[in-house]
């Protein structure tokens, strides 16, 4: 017969993997931690290089950089290229457009082998001011009229910032306490998270056309896109054999809805016509393959454009 004690330890076993399966579905569910950092933003975008690079390592190429570039990555001892392996940014809508952060200021978290002595170094060589904040120092980096401010977080991941004040950067410092807690993350990331595809090799969320935006207009590959930049979109790339790009926009009303859903489609067929034309190259090729397969749908008040992307796509970023 069992004794007490044994039925205790058993129990507390029992209870122990209960809590442990709960946290890995927990986990499995989660946005990744590196966009989990992120403090309250209006939009969201995050790319993880990983399987981008195992996936498209043969149309990689290095790409041409400026002289002043290479000298900073010689400086630092980071090669970006090679070295990130997540990026997740954060962006905040100004409210001055034509101020000196344009549109949207941003904080970033980015993970891989992008820290050391050599980054500290030149941070602490051509940093105008320094902040110590629970326990990490902020570096501060003017920069074309602003100041951006970095940090090391972890032995693999820097925070930086360059919102006018230094709140944003506080706030990324602050959830890092928390990470190992998978559901923590900021207002939009718990709203809008579920609507990202699985297995998304990157994807945005919320006012992610804010860098897009000119005069009141969102402009990709030189076309004005019929989308207000305030709109709260979903985009993602997935890989299944093919890149996919999948765009939604969660339009006020199903009114709204049907009517961006037209125009979208007209501007696509529209932009068929007109680079139809166009002489091949890699750029031009890729925009008509892309406006090839782009479909326009409308669901109540979602309206969803999908489309296939050329495997040389991240060749030419």
């Amino acid at each position: 017969m069992m004794s007490r004690r044994t039925r205790r330890t058993l129990l507390i076993v029992a209870a122990l993997l209960v809590l442990v399966a709960v946290a890995v579905v927990l986990r499995s569910k989660a946005p990744p931690e590196a966009a989990r950092l992120l403090p309250e933003c209006d939009g969201i975008v995050y790319i993880d290089l990983r399987p981008i690079r195992a996936l498209f390592h043969k149309e990689l190429k290095p790409p041409q950089r400026s002289a002043e570039y290479q000298q900073f990555i010689d400086a630092i001892g980071i090669d970006p290229e090679r070295d990130l392996d997540q990026a997740a940014i954060a962006l905040h809508r100004m409210s001055d457009p034509n101020g000196p952060n344009g549109p949207a200021a941003y904080s970033m978290v980015l993970v891989g082998k992008i820290t050391g002595q050599r980054l500290n170094a030149w941070l602490d060589t051509h940093a105008a001011a320094r902040e110590s904040y629970a326990g990490h120092t902020i570096y501060s980096i003017p920069s074309e009229g602003r100041t951006v401010r970095v940090a090391q977080i972890g032995y693999d991941t820097i925070a930086a910032s360059n919102f006018p004040t230094p709140e944003k950067i506080h706030a990324i410092i602050d959830r890092h306490r928390t990470a190992a807690w998978p559901l923590s993350g900021s207002t939009l990331l718990e709203r809008h998270y579920h609507d990202v595809p699985l297995l998304s090799l990157a994807w945005g969320v919320g006012q992610i056309g804010l860098p897009f935006s000119e005069s009141g207009a969102i402009h990709i590959f030189g076309l004005a896109v019929p989308l207000e930049p305030d709109s709260t979109i979903v985009a993602s790339l997935r890989w299944t054999g093919a890149l996919h790009l999948r765009v939604e926009e969660i339009a006020p009303s199903e009114p709204t809805a049907i009517s961006q859903a037209a125009a979208l489609a007209t501007l696509v067929t529209i932009a068929r016509g007109f680079t139809q034309p166009l002489g091949a190259n890699s750029a031009n090729n890729s925009l008509k393959e892309l406006l090839q397969t782009a479909e326009v749908t409308q669901h109540g008040e979602r309206v969803v454009v999908t489309a296939t992307l050329p495997g040389n796509f991240f060749a030419g970023l």
